[in-house]
This record gives C-alpha cells, sequence and structure tokens, in this order.
C-alpha cells in the first residue's frame, strides 16, 4: 500500500472515496486510547508494525535526523549577522549575552519537550503540534495567542529567509563581476528575481506532503549550513592573523564611527546594541518548531528523552559555531563588521571560496523554509479537511507517476495553497528593507512567548508546581526578565528599522534602477 500523508483524512483512489486508518486521530487529537506503560515501550504487542500506539502510521525520526532538524532550524542565516551582533555590544557584553540566549533555550526547550505528551511522559496523549501542547496543559484563549504568535513568527521566517538567499545570491554574482572588472564596476543589480527564483523553488519543495518527509532535506542543509559557517571561521581568522591583531573594543561600537549608514550617535548605538539583542535571539530561535520535531521521534525510548539528547548537542554545537564565527567575524573588521558576513563584502577573496559559501547558504535555507513552513502547511490543511471534510478538491488525493521517483500522491488544495503562499512572502520579500532589520524584528516578536513564556506556564502546569514556591518563582523570574529583553530587543529593532528605511531606501531604489 502506498504511504499516505498524515495532514489528509481521505483520498480519492479510482474514483471512490477511501477513509483513512486515522482519520478520528486527525480530526479529533484529544481522542485517543489509553496504553499502559509496557505496552508504550512494546506497541508490537497490540499494535501493527506499521502503526504508533495513537493509530497514525510509526514514526521513524531518530536522535540524526531530529538534530539535523534542530540545527536546520537554528544554524540559519542568523549566523551571518552575529559578527555584527557582537560589534554593536562589544567583547564583555557580545559572548555573554550569547551563552545567556543558549542556556535559556536549552532550559527552556526541555521544558517544552515534556509537554509532548500530556500527563505521562511515556504513555500520555500526545500533543502533535505546539498548538495541541498548549491546548492541552493550558487551554483557553492562550491556545489562540500561542498560535497567532507561533504562525506569524513561521510566516515572517519565510519572508526573512526570501531575503537572506535573494542577499545570498546576488553576492555571487557581484562577487563575479568584482573580480573581473577589478573592483572598477560597482556591479549593481536587482535583488528581485533572485526573489522570484527563490520562490519558483520554494514552490515545488512546497509540495513534500509533511514534516516527516522532509528529513533527508535538513540533513543536506545541516551540512550545508556548517560549510558557510566554517568559511566564514576561516576567513575571519585569516583576517585576523593578516591583520595580527584583534579589532574591536569592550564596549562595542564607538559613537562617532563612521558606517555605511552614517555617523554613529548616542541614540543609534542605543538603538544598534537592543537591535543586536533580536538577532541573537533570532539565530537560537527554534521553539517554534519543537513539537514538530519531536512527533517525527520513534519510541522506545521515550520521545523526551531522544529530543533532550538531540537538544542538547544541537545548542552546544551551534553556540561553538556562534562563537568562534561573531567572534572572529569582530576581530577581523571591529566597527564595521558587516550585516552579513558572507555578504557585506568584507571579504573579497578568495572569491571562489565566497561563491561556494553563498552556494551553501541557498541550499541550507531552501531546507530551513521547508523546516519552519511544514508546521503552517499542516495548521491550514488540518483545518480545511475540518471544515469541509468532503470536498474532494481538498481532501482527494491521486496517484501520480513520476520516472526515477515512484508515486507521488497529488492534493490539488496542497497545491493551490501552498503555491499561494510561497507566492505572497515572495511578493513581502521584495518589499521589505534589509536582512538585519527583519531579523532583529522576527527574533524580538517570537524569543518571548514561544521560547519562554509557553513552555514554562505549561511546564508549571503540567508538573502542578505550587504558586509561590521557589521553583515557581524561579520560573517567573526567568520568564519577565526574557519579556524585558524582548522588549528592548523589540524597541531597538523597530527604531532602527524606521531609521535605515528612512536613510537608505532612497538609496536601494536608486542603486536598483
Amino acid at each position: 500500500m502506498l504511504q499516505r500523508s498524515r495532514t489528509l483524512p481521505s483520498r480519492i483512489h479510482h474514483g471512490d472515496v477511501e477513509e483513512r486508518h486515522d482519520i478520528r486521530h486527525y480530526l479529533q487529537v484529544e481522542v485517543q486510547p489509553k496504553v499502559t506503560e509496557s505496552e508504550a515501550i512494546n506497541p508490537q504487542s497490540n499494535y501493527s508494525k506499521c502503526f504508533d500506539d495513537d493509530g497514525r502510521l510509526k514514526r521513524t525520526g531518530t536522535f540524526w535526523t531530529s538534530a539535523s532538524h534542530i540545527i536546520t532550524a537554528v544554524i540559519g542565516s542568523g549566523v551571518l549577522s552575529l559578527a555584527w551582533a557582537i560589534a554593536q555590544l562589544g567583547w564583555v557584553a557580545g559572548p555573554s549575552v550569547l551563552l545567556l540566549f543558549a542556556l535559556v533555550n536549552l532550559y527552556t526547550s526541555n521544558l517544552l519537550a515534556m509537554c509532548y505528551r500530556s500527563g505521562d511522559p511515556v504513555t500520555g496523549q500526545r500533543n502533535y503540534t505546539y498548538m495541541d501542547a498548549v491546548k492541552a496543559n493550558l487551554g483557553g484563549r492562550k491556545v489562540m495567542l500561542c498560535g497567532l504568535v507561533q504562525y506569524l513568527n513561521l510566516f515572517g521566517v519565510a519572508i526573512g529567509y526570501t531575503i537572506a538567499s535573494s542577499v545570498s545570491m546576488m553576492a555571487i554574482k557581484r562577487s563575479n563581476c568584482y573580480h573581473k572588472s577589478g573592483g572598477k564596476d560597482p556591479c549593481h543589480m536587482s535583488s528581485n528575481g533572485y526573489m522570484i527564483a527563490f520562490g519558483i523553488i520554494e514552490v515545488i519543495f512546497s509540495q513534500i506532503p509533511d514534516f516527516s518527509q522532509v528529513w533527508w532535506l535538513s540533513i543536506v542543509a545541516a551540512i550545508m549550513s556548517f560549510t558557510y559557517s566554517s568559511v566564514g571561521l576561516g576567513l575571519g581568522f585569516g583576517k585576523v592573523v593578516g591583520n595580527r591583531g584583534f579589532k574591536g573594543s569592550l564596549l562595542g561600537i564607538s559613537i562617532g564611527t563612521v558606517t555605511h549608514a552614517g555617523t554613529v550617535t548616542p541614540t543609534q548605538k542605543m538603538w544598534r546594541s537592543m537591535q543586536a539583542l533580536g538577532a541573537i535571539a533570532f539565530a537560537y530561535s527554534y521553539s517554534l518548531v519543537l513539537i514538530e520535531i519531536q512527533d517525527t521521534i520513534r519510541s522506545p525510548p521515550a520521545e523526551h528523552k531522544t529530543m533532550k539528547k538531540a537538544t542538547v548537542f544541537s545548542i552546544a554545537l551551534t553556540t561553538v559555531f556562534y562563537l568562534l564565527c561573531g567572534c572572529f567575524g569582530y576581530a577581523a573588521f571591529g566597527d564595521l563588521a558587516p550585516g552579513n558576513l558572507l555578504t557585506g563584502f568584507g571579504f573579497y577573496n578568495p572569491y571562489w571560496l565566497l561563491d561556494i559559501a553563498n552556494v551553501a547558504i541557498v541550499v541550507h535555507l531552501v531546507g530551513a523554509f521547508q523546516v519552519f513552513c511544514q508546521p503552517l502547511f499542516a495548521f491550514v490543511e488540518k483545518w480545511s479537511a475540518q471544515r469541509w471534510p468532503k470536498s474532494d478538491f481538498v481532501t482527494a488525493e491521486y496517484d501520480i507517476p513520476i520516472p526515477f521517483y515512484g508515486v507521488y500522491q497529488l492534493n490539488l488544495f496542497r497545491l493551490v495553497w501552498r503555491t499561494i503562499f510561497v507566492m505572497i512572502t515572495t511578493l513581502i520579500s521584495m518589499l521589505l528593507p534589509f536582512f538585519n532589520d527583519v531579523v532583529g524584528i522576527l527574533g524580538a516578536f517570537g524569543f518571548w512567548p514561544l521560547t519562554v513564556y509557553f513552555p514554562v506556564e505549561m511546564y508549571i502546569a503540567q508538573q502542578k508546581i505550587g504558586k509561590w514556591s521557589s521553583r515557581w518563582v524561579g520560573l517567573k523570574m526567568l520568564s519577565i526578565s526574557c519579556l524585558l529583553v524582548t522588549i528592548a530587543a523589540a524597541v531597538g529593532s523597530v527604531a532602527a528599522w524606521f531609521w535605515i528605511s528612512r536613510l537608505i531606501n532612497p538609496l536601494k531604489l536608486a542603486i536598483e534602477d
């Protein structure tokens, strides 16, 4: 029997409607059979080898696939702005803030991993999405608030990655143009064509039915992320050696420094420092897809155990890369560290190595786009299946034979809606300003609610932690402190966005024309 997408309740096969084995679990996530711990540990005793304890197709994810998903989501384009972020904060605050964000993300991610199953962590009811976990543990209006923040953030990430990919594609052409002209040609060009090209690629990959089937793309993307991060690290190290010393200062970029955006004033110094917090927060953002990643993991062992190991490994590895790339980038360029380390043209040679790095960025962002957008795709398709369960356009799947691939199950609603989604994100990307502005705002918008607030509140509710107990107070203090950081990052990013857009957008339009 052909494997079926878990996002649809039924399909049309030779003109007949065939009801899915798991339609009840798709439309009513809350209704699941109760199982004992022994049955959960040895599901083959009561269930087919093809299905898990909840009646869904057996999950096949492992520690390595989970780690690749996390690395793909975490080591994204955000790593390229870390040298700029550290340049705003300085040698003392920059690395300290990076480590602090890593520890907070590690702790709250472990809290969130415990919320995958409600009740018992081994035999409890599964929560398939972040919203399902919030509904099971908190309920009420918080479910709608969580969905609004999560899916708006996923939508924003798709826009940010489209912008970042076009910047890297332009950098390849500009690098070759600069090399051929010997630095005499300014090589001005428009980014719109590159955004459209990226959008076409994503339209194709967006037809992958669900999250569990993008594991191979995540592995490729994770390899690419280490490739371009290593190139950036190596070039930064080489420039430091060439400079015979470290640049930068303890307190970051100095007031009065002349940058591409003009002279830094005291007010701009404050805004840029706050914006740097948002950039670092964005570099660690993956909690919004953590539950969806965990739902791909097979058991035994219990899913939360595998997820915690994958989280520790991934965050530790990415933090080391972040510190090396950010610190060596700042040491190489000092106050003039570019907003994007590999496309800001702080490096010019070897141009072929920069081309390889930027190709790796584009390939990585193709995969990262899918890792972040698959939960949003699944949410819309689930809602549509509930709203129009008898519509062939929404629920029917057709077997399409593809040479060298096999049979692809085509769903017309999936084809149309995902294509429209990519078109909208591409269009909005063409209208937005620059990469750093989008990165800072996305990081500020999603960090506190999704990475800290909901995991903390769900954990308190799940573990029944008493109000005003020492543990309750500690968790609340963590949440409030991160809220203050988020507010500062949001204010700084919005202020910087308006300031930079007012000064630079006319120049950008003139260059593209």
